[in-house]
């Protein structure tokens, strides 16, 4: 039986709750490949602001802040790794406060840019990796192997959020999709990077596919594109 190698950057964008976190993981480990979750850096940039008390419509006070911060994340597929200044933030940053408060902290340019210098970074040492965030294939790697935008409709997500925080009840889960729409309007017409499509990327619609199909999508994918399937 023949070992199928990946070598290259796979990344994966889209809105909140499209399952992009679930995805690429498994993505990850089925390719031996790094991974790499870039929200989960914007959002730890986010507990550093909120601990600092400062309001994250500063632009300046925020970069100031993110600026003196130590971001650190993981790179496995099976371990969550997030540490502000030392600090296990990989809980608390999925919490509602946060939630609320990252778009206006990721917005800011001088963040995009600290961030963005990071994650290169981390890329750049691994010969295999998966990515994942919102504006990956359109700025932070333009030149990736395999470039995948992942969506679903705004319904479909908020449902699947709601069973990832255990919320069941009908008018929770409309609120849930209501913010959904506002964080995607508010992602989608920011001025510094905003959440888009590559012009390159290839679109997977997952409101009516279930994960292992989303991933199986991608590997397909992966191995498949120029240069990035080797056998031996």
């Amino acid at each position: 039986m023949s070992e199928q190698r990946f070598r290259g950057q796979v990344t994966l964008d889209g809105p909140s709750g499209t399952g992009k976190s679930s995805v690429a993981r498994a993505v990850a480990a089925r390719l031996g490949a790094a991974y790499l979750d870039t929200g989960a850096m914007y959002r730890a940039a986010t507990v550093a602001v909120i601990d600092a008390g400062v309001d994250p419509d500063d632009a300046d006070a925020v970069a100031r802040v993110v600026a003196g911060a130590r971001i650190e994340v993981g790179t496995a597929a099976g371990v969550e790794q997030v540490e502000v200044d030392g600090a296990d933030v990989a809980e608390r940053i999925r919490g509602a406060e946060v939630t609320r408060n990252v778009s206006a902290v990721s917005a800011v340019p001088a963040v995009r840019r600290q961030l963005v210098d990071q994650q290169r970074a981390l890329v750049a040492s691994a010969d295999a990796v998966v990515v994942e965030g919102r504006d990956i294939g359109t700025v932070v790697l333009p030149d990736a192997t395999l470039k995948v935008y992942l969506t679903a409709a705004p319904e479909v997500r908020a449902q699947r959020r709601a069973g990832q925080l255990g919320i069941g009840d009908p008018a929770e889960v409309a609120a849930l999709a209501a913010d959904l729409r506002r964080r995607d309007e508010y992602d989608s017409s920011r001025a510094d990077s905003p959440l888009r499509p590559a012009a390159d990327a290839v679109v997977v619609d997952s409101t009516d596919l279930d994960r292992e199909a989303v991933v199986d999508r991608v590997v397909d994918l992966a191995l498949s594109s120029v240069g990035a399937g080797e056998r031996t």
